[in-house]
């Protein structure tokens, strides 16, 4: 694979002489034709017997996406399809695809760029959701190749262990978008889960937290997933993490750690913890020869060290260290990782191999030859490009795809900042501040899927999908336009489907905003979804919304009780399920965490507590109930959960202040519009069952009335664990 921008003379060509077609990305040129071709069940392929398996994975994209069946041509008899070799299509992963009434031609110079033609080819093919109906195909010709040659995703193995299942069914939906990247976490703090046969202690006891929770990939599974990988044009970039986020490897093997007391097991944390590899030479002759059969697996150009977060503390502290540092004559710690990671990227260099890593590996210099991968906003890709260096731009929180994609009661756990698919599209991959030969070194863009917070398999696709699409677009396409990027995505969204592809509706389904009307006898409603794609249709009367039912226009009146259905309908057919809500005065005067707001946002989280998801500010556990209407309120109930505060945030934990409570457990204050206002209510606490179990309090509210701002905030004497608060209920006067 051939990590350089590929910025060919077609890529300089709009669109033009049609309206784009419903794939993603969009191609860089597509020119209209005279006619049509309609593909039935039974239509036949060819291909050479070298690009027979990209006709058939071809044929079977085709028949989960459209339910046609169609079959590989005989030797020599024309064909419905070909896909043939062409030495003139001349970029690397470029493909020409021709569509007359007479057949259809996919053609390429590699099989990259045949594999993107038939990709293009079986989503033109699936622009409508009628299975087992013909195909009709307009004639066009399409000359496309991608506007940078990375387009990534990071899949983090570690917080979270995924099934070998899992991560091949990641790599088919990239397939699906043209990327072509796949960076694989492997090693870190909570876990180590690659198995390296030297080091048997690496997975014995390096991958597993406690007694019950972790996992890793053998050899043999990770040889089947490279090898499906490459089947999809997708390269594995293995990330092993130096020299900080080493706790896993010490654990397994003490004499690698910096500090005087090695961990003895690995930890349930989250954040940036201290451990770091020594700079023994022994240490580097463990890492070489765990890179050995890293390079023995994985057939890469790259391979990704980390060299991120790595606190010095523990070398400042080490004498042998210090000393070390000392005879290299290096300045201080930041130089001493700089030396660190030479030594490393020197190595992988005899062995042919690049070196990449994050961008704090700028700190104190680097080889000549590192790539930097920026996440800490872009000035990394832009100090690296400067200095004449590649980069991907990977900014957070941009392209972090942990973070919520909305801010609705029913968006599952990750960090709270909320990400919408419009944010990730509206994303520039080449920053202003570069000039032309600058630009040069950029070599594209990758999201990154971080798992402390996403617990499940199922997860990972839904927070990856469909924002992932913006990503492949912005890789891929030299032209962008979010309100044409949406009307495709109606199609996307049926192609999801077809494939099991689990995404976020967030940016579709309707969200229903409401307020009281008429002395609580009757709600406002007002209906609006992210993307503002489709037409809103909805009902009162509890069926189902269809294309024909009641189109919302603006705002309207409700009377009390009913329950609202809604969805947004494309092309006469729902987008999502509908949104259901009960509309009464007790739904009304409810709010889930995720609704209310926070009253900081210094480090936000919305966190799993069993089936509930809390949304809480970690350094500042403080809610606001905003817009409070009081009256004939006659108590207030409240949900809350204690939590483990299993976060290592170093210095940020000392100036979290608490709240001193006046009983063992505490209390949840209620403040009237002031969080250091006397409260006007007080809610005892009593520890909760279990772990994590959402226990309901309450308390009367009395003399009150208006619209206020209700802030709520716990009191406690220590901070682990810590209550965060689950849902508020105001509760009116029978």
């Amino acid at each position: 694979m051939k990590f350089r921008s590929v910025l060919a003379a077609l890529l300089l060509v709009p669109v033009t002489a049609m309206a784009a077609p419903s794939v993603i990305p969009l191609p860089a040129h597509i020119a209209a034709a005279q006619g049509r071709i309609e593909i039935t069940n039974g239509a036949t392929v060819a291909a050479a017997p070298a690009d027979a398996p990209i006709a058939g994975y071809f044929m079977g994209l085709v028949r989960r996406m459209r339910g046609l069946s169609l079959r590989p041509a005989r030797a020599n008899k024309p064909a419905r399809i070909a896909f043939r070799r062409d030495a003139a299509v001349a970029a690397a992963e470029g493909y020409r695809l021709e569509i007359a009434p007479s057949g259809v031609t996919v053609s390429a110079g590699t099989r990259a760029g045949l594999f993107y033609g038939a990709v293009t080819l079986a989503q033109l093919m699936a622009q409508t959701s009628c299975r087992g109906c013909a195909a009709a195909l307009e004639s066009m010709r399409i000359d496309d190749a991608p506007r940078f040659a990375w387009r990534g995703l990071l899949l983090d193995s570690v917080r979270h262990f995924q099934t070998p299942a899992t991560v091949e069914a990641l790599i088919d939906a990239m397939a699906l978008h043209k990327l072509n990247v796949l960076q694989w976490h492997l090693t870190d703090d909570q876990g180590w889960r690659i198995e390296i046969r030297k080091y048997p202690r690496l997975t014995a006891a390096g991958a597993w937290r406690g007694a019950h929770y972790g996992g890793f990939y053998t050899q043999a599974q990770i040889r089947d997933v490279v090898r499906y990988a490459a089947l999809r044009n997708v390269t594995i970039v293995p990330e092993i993490e130096m020299p900080g986020h080493a706790m896993a490897a010490i654990v397994a093997y003490p004499r690698l750690g910096s500090a005087e007391a090695p961990p003895s097991r690995v930890t349930s944390d989250w954040g940036v913890l201290p451990y770091l590899y020594n700079t023994d030479d022994g240490t580097f002759v463990f890492l070489e020869d765990v890179l050995d059969e890293v390079m023995a697996l994985f057939p890469s150009p790259y391979i990704h060290v980390g060299g991120d977060e790595a606190l010095k503390d523990q070398w400042k502290a080490n004498p042998r260290i210090q000393a070390r540092m000392k005879s290299l004559g290096l300045p201080d710690e930041d130089a001493l990782q700089s030396w660190f990671i030479a030594r490393i990227g020197a190595y992988l260099a005899r062995h042919g191999r690049k070196m990449i890593g994050w961008d704090e590996i700028l700190q104190g210099g680097i080889p000549p030859d590192a790539t930097i991968m920026s996440w800490r906003g872009i000035d990394g890709a832009v100090a690296a490009a400067k200095a004449g260096h590649d980069t991907v731009l990977s900014p957070a929180p941009m392209l972090y795809f942990d973070n919520r994609q909305g801010s609705g009661a029913d968006e599952p756990s990750g960090r709270g900042h909320v990400l919408t698919l419009q944010d990730v599209y509206g994303f520039d991959p080449l920053p202003a501040s570069l000039d032309a030969k600058e630009r040069g070194h950029v070599l594209g863009l990758q999201a990154n899927v971080w798992t402390e917070h996403i617990p499940n398999d199922a997860q990972v696709s839904y927070m990856a999908f469909p924002r992932a699409a913006a990503v492949a677009e912005l890789g891929w396409s030299n032209r962008t336009d979010w309100g044409d990027f949406r009307m495709r995505m109606a199609a996307e969204l049926d192609r999801y489907r077809a494939l099991g592809i689990g995404f976020a509706p967030s940016a579709f389904e309707v969200d229903a905003a409401t307020s009281f009307e008429n002395g609580r006898t009757a709600a406002l409603v007002s209906l609006s979804t992210q993307s503002g794609l489709g037409d809103i249709r909805f009902t009162l009367d509890g069926s189902a919304p269809g294309p024909d039912s009641s189109s919302y226009g603006g705002p309207f009146p409700v009377k009390l009780p009913a329950t609202l259905k809604a969805a947004a309908f494309a092309d006469g057919h729902a987008l999502t399920l509908p949104t259901v809500r009960r509309l009464d005065m007790l739904s009304l005067l409810r709010r889930d965490s995720r609704e209310l707001k926070l009253c900081s946002e210094r480090l936000p989280l919305a966190l799993a507590s069993g089936r509930a998801v809390l949304l809480v500010d970690i350094l500042n556990p403080c809610w606001i109930y905003e817009k409070a209407d009081l009256d004939g309120i006659a108590a207030i109930a409240a949900g809350a959960a204690q939590l483990p505060f299993n976060f290592s945030i170093g210095v940020d934990r000392d100036r979290i202040s608490l709240r001193p409570a006046r009983t063992p457990a505490g209390e949840l204050e209620v403040h009237l519009d002031d969080c250091d206002a006397a409260p006007v209510a007080v809610l005892p606490l009593k520890p909760t069952a279990r772990a994590g179990a959402v226990e309901t309090v309450s308390a009367p509210l009395a003399g009150q009335s208006g619209i206020h701002d209700l802030c709520f905030v716990f009191t406690q004497n220590s901070l682990d664990p810590f209550w965060a608060l689950n849902f508020v209920q105001l509760v009116p006067r029978r």
